[in-house]
């Protein structure tokens, strides 16, 4: 580890710079919805997961179960501190209920497939996405019984059918991949590899698309988003950073573990929303401003770390 907050902002630098590769593609009409929306679906079905069995297979005999049982914990622990607050601070920025709904998911559930696992392999190290992976199957866990259950009505146990998707079914097998300690092929790690390295450029071209099809006086001139963001990227990360450091003193699970603390907002949460008739054009925009300014943030956070 020992990385310098400066080395940490030009990791964080170079991802912007993809992302404005995706922005500049998009206004050249290199990359359209059709195209953007196949790119989506590749990441999440297929490179994303080579990405998590990849991580897995090059870890093994490098991270002890004690370890995956202490990351687990914390990532539990994760949502039991964001779930209360959302429920207290999405009143502070929404007043209508279904608004505030989506509100209270985005303090919840942050990008940690999309951003965390690049974030992570990229300033930190790819052996370390297996943490990023355990806290994915504890995310949809809680996605697809509280999340749903916040936006309808009763939760229904049709939702929790969406639990089972490659990203979960592959963080199961990369958790088996790492407790049996079982050795994959080298033509298969050396293939999932490949694949896997696909996710983090790929990933930030998407965003870029996104943000080119936005309105940028929309995201970058709402002072209430700002602070949001500020609250999320910031002050939620440090104020759990005690107890992180009372859980563990492992530098390397500390500094993984606040990066997905310090996540930007997912767009599953307004995905969710869509499907239920909720206008999220706001959650669009806080979406798209908590990804830019998680640059700046995540090297404060890292400099905290110590």
């Amino acid at each position: 580890m020992g990385m310098t907050v400066v080395t940490v902002f030009f990791q964080m630098l170079a991802l912007l710079v993809m992302i404005g590769v995706g922005y500049f593609i998009t206004g050249r009409g290199m990359l359209d919805e059709h195209t953007n929306r196949q790119m989506s679906g590749l990441l999440v079905n297929l490179f994303n997961p080579m990405l998590i069995l990849s991580s897995a297979a090059n870890s093994v005999g490098l991270i002890s179960p004690d370890d995956m049982k202490t990351v687990g914990l914390i990532a539990i622990g994760m949502f039991a501190f964001f779930i209360p607050l959302g429920m207290v601070l999405s009143p502070i920025f929404e007043r209508e209920p279904g608004h505030r709904k989506i509100f209270q998911l985005m303090f919840v559930f942050s990008n940690l497939g999309f951003i965390g696992i690049p974030v992570v392999s990229g300033i930190i190290g790819t052996e370390y996405v297996i943490y990023v992976t355990e806290f994915i199957l504890i995310y949809n866990v809680i996605l697809y019984s509280y999340g749903v259950g916040v936006l309808s009505d009763r939760p229904s146990l049709s939702s929790l059918k969406e639990m089972v998707n490659p990203g979960t079914v592959f963080s199961m097998a990369a958790m088996i991949i790492i407790i049996f300690e079982i050795q994959l092929p080298e033509f298969v790690k050396t293939a999932a590899a490949y694949l896997g390295n696909v996710t983090s450029p790929m990933a930030l071209i998407v965003i870029g698309f996104t943000l080119a099809q936005s309105d940028l006086k929309r995201i970058f001139c709402q002072p209430r988003l700002y602070l949001f963001a500020v609250i999320k990227l910031l002050i939620l990360p440090l104020l759990m950073l005690p107890f992180l450091k009372m859980a563990t003193s492992d530098k390397s699970i500390i500094s993984v573990c606040m990066v997905l603390f310090g996540m930007p907002v997912g767009n599953i949460a307004l995905m969710l929303g869509m499907e239920r008739g909720i206008d999220v054009t706001t959650g669009g925009a806080a979406i798209i401003l908590t990804t830019v300014l998680c640059v700046f943030t995540i090297p404060i956070l890292m400099f905290a770390v110590g």
